[in-house]
């Protein structure tokens, strides 16, 4: 048996992997198609690819013709829908999984039987349009791809030594959600010490470490509770490569740009120099900060200074800010 399942899973959640699992189940093979119109919210491409994670075990499809979304809007509704799947799938469908009332005439439209589940959505009591207005209310019902969409992220970056670290892992305890460590510091201490080269890092460790750090990021964000505290991010590697090396790749460079983040703290020097066997210029940390501000300067970082605990407690309170403007409006996407 051929199983169908239609949507636009804008965005999906829990109910949608419901239906889909249902599919699943029922039959050997499932097309799954996301249709999309270039006016919606959330780009069709991107929810196309949150639903070739939540069903690897399917063949999904992008439907990006402008068809109407509602019978009324133009006479021939169900002809046109009918022409573009067709076109679209390999095979006709046998079954047609649905918990929407428009199942039924899909499924005679495209001779194939209509499976209703869960159509009223008991089990999963949310709508795509719910979890777009208020993703915070809603957190539990999505699924994770949904949620490092969603998730507030914050970046902590600043020169060697200034309690980026240890600041990132209480916010994280403070807030019960993850944190992201700073890749290179892990990768240089393991390549190092199996292989260890002249001078801490090369430049053809950049593009590796940009990589790692971007995926670290990505991974994790899939695992938060609405907030993300970030250990560094691409743009300090760029400034990095830059002041070591004279250069950062230019793929680096593109995909520092393209990173966006909701708060950036830049953690000023005014807390003692703690030794580290990666860490080598304790005498330019005043340099280093005219650095991070003049490449930070388009982000409108918010300087933390004062003791480690002072840095705490202002960060904390900049976080709920952060967290109490988001819950009254309308979050936008990371």
């Amino acid at each position: 048996m051929r199983g169908f399942v239609l949507g636009k899973f804008l965005p999906p959640h829990l109910g949608h992997e419901y239906l889909l699992q249902f599919a699943r189940r029922a039959c050997e093979r499932v097309d799954i198609v996301v249709a999309s119109l270039q006016a919606e919210p959330i780009s069709g491409a991107l929810r196309h690819s949150w639903v070739k994670e939540l069903a690897p075990w399917a063949r999904v499809w992008h439907l990006t013709d402008e068809l109407p979304s509602y019978p009324h809007e133009h006479p021939d509704f169900w002809a046109l829908w009918k022409a573009s799947l067709t076109r679209l799938l390999p095979e006709p469908p046998d079954l047609i999984f649905s918990s929407e009332d428009y199942g039924e005439e899909l499924a005679r439209c495209l001779g194939a039987e209509h499976v209703p589940v869960d159509p009223a959505r008991s089990r999963f009591p949310i709508s795509g349009q719910q979890a777009r207005q208020n993703p915070w209310e809603w957190w539990d019902y999505l699924p994770p791809c949904v949620r490092a969409h969603y998730a507030l992220r914050v970046a902590l970056v600043g020169p060697e030594s200034t309690g980026k670290t240890t600041l990132a892992e209480r916010l994280a305890d403070r807030f019960q959600t993850a944190w992201v460590p700073e890749y290179a510091r892990s990768y240089l201490d393991w390549r190092n010490a199996r292989r260890p080269v002249q001078g801490i890092c090369r430049p053809e460790d950049i593009p590796f470490i940009a990589r790692g750090q971007l995926a670290s990021e990505e991974a994790l964000a899939r695992q938060c509770n609405r907030l993300l505290f970030c250990d560094t991010d691409l743009s300090t590697t760029a400034l990095w490569s830059r002041h070591f090396f004279g250069r950062c790749p230019d793929p680096v460079a593109r995909l520092a740009a393209e990173q966006r983040y909701d708060l950036t703290l830049l953690c000023q020097t005014d807390v003692p120099w703690v030794a580290d066997p990666q860490r080598n210029q304790p005498h330019q940390r005043e340099e280093f900060l005219e650095m991070f501000r003049d490449a930070y300067r388009q982000r409108h970082p918010i300087e933390l200074t004062g003791s480690y605990e002072q840095r705490f407690q202002t960060a904390c309170q900049l976080v709920g800010e952060l967290l109490s403007s988001r819950q009254k409006g309308s979050p936008t996407c990371s």
